[in-house]
């Protein structure tokens, strides 16, 4: 008896076993539209070259050996064997290179690169470009960094090797990117996906388990700390409840945002909720680059449809003509 239940059971298993491959298979590497890796391509750049227009004119102030940290300080600072601009100060001060110019020199080249990302031209060159001078400008001043930075770092880092020029880039329009739908799209367009999910759902639980959230303290400092503060919100010392429920609100679409934003109903209403809390986050509270570039994230992962296009079948007039000759 047991013996034929096992015999039973086995190609059941086997069965199920090959539908959970198959369906894991699709989820990774059917083939997708590079759109959606276009969409963080072409925002992720753009906001970065404001970032760094609006950084251009203290440039010397956060790179030079004679800004705000000076000397030896600015050369130790950060994590050993990274790469920062002091190492090229060096290297070009044998040829008598002054330091202004090579900050300089490594700003426009960022610049640059950043375009050439914006506009898909040698797209997976001009990512390695951006993130290495991007890197070297983090360990170069790694006081002034945060969450923004780190995430750029890392987005950059992933479009070196995502099929990111197949769509809308100047590497599209002069052949050198395939038109057709890649597993590479989709399996790019997933890492990005998983990543996202697993940021806010931890940042979510992380916030959850102090009471800071839940009793609206969080918000109150975050809305009122001189660093952070844009508008004058004292008046929720006599509306603790708003206080309350924003921070139970921040909590819900960190944490629902692993369950809520895959399934098709509540993607669009996700994707909005998480847009607008960034927007807030923009807004209030002076993060601007940060609350653009999540937003992009999430706008380009979920809110991009990565299904390839349907051909579209026969007009009426084709249809027409066919029964003419029939």
């Amino acid at each position: 008896m047991r013996q034929r239940t096992h015999t039973l059971l086995l190609p059941k298993a086997r069965e199920a076993a090959a539908r959970l491959w198959g369906s894991m298979g699709r989820f990774a590497f059917a083939p997708a539209s590079a759109r959606p890796l276009a969409a963080l391509r072409i925002g992720l750049a753009s906001v970065l070259l404001v970032q760094a227009a609006l950084i251009a004119p203290i440039a010397d102030e956060l790179y030079s050996r004679s800004g705000i940290v000076q000397g030896q300080l600015l050369d130790g600072a950060g994590a050993i064997g990274f790469p920062r601009i002091g190492h090229l100060v060096n290297a070009f001060s044998r040829l008598g290179v002054a330091e202004s110019s090579v900050i300089a020199g490594v700003g426009a080249l960022y610049m640059l690169s950043l375009g050439g990302l914006l506009l898909g031209w040698r797209t997976r060159l001009s990512a390695a470009c951006a993130w290495l001078l991007h890197l070297t400008l983090m360990m170069t001043a790694e006081r002034t960094n945060y969450g923004a930075d780190q995430f750029a770092n890392i987005f950059l880092f992933y479009l070196i090797f995502m099929p990111s020029g197949a769509a809308l880039s100047l590497d599209r329009a002069f052949g050198r990117a395939p038109r057709e739908p890649s597993a590479a799209a989709r399996l790019g367009l997933r890492v990005v996906q998983l990543h996202l999910c697993l940021v806010y759902l931890s940042s979510g639980v992380e916030k959850a388990l102090g009471s800071a959230w839940w009793d609206g303290d969080a918000m109150w400092h975050s809305l009122m700390l001189p660093e952070y503060r844009r508008f004058d919100f004292s008046w929720l010392a006599h509306h603790a409840w708003i206080a309350v429920a924003a921070g139970w609100l921040v909590l819900l679409v960190e944490i629902g945002y692993p369950l809520f934003i895959w399934p098709r109903r509540t993607r669009r209403l996700w994707v909005a909720a998480t847009v607008g809390l960034h927007v807030g986050i923009a807004v209030f509270m002076r993060l601007d680059v940060f609350g653009a570039i999540m937003s992009v994230f999430t706008i380009a992962a979920f809110g991009v449809k990565a299904d390839p296009r349907r051909a579209r079948g026969p007009s009426a007039v084709a249809r027409w003509a066919r029964r003419g000759e029939a």
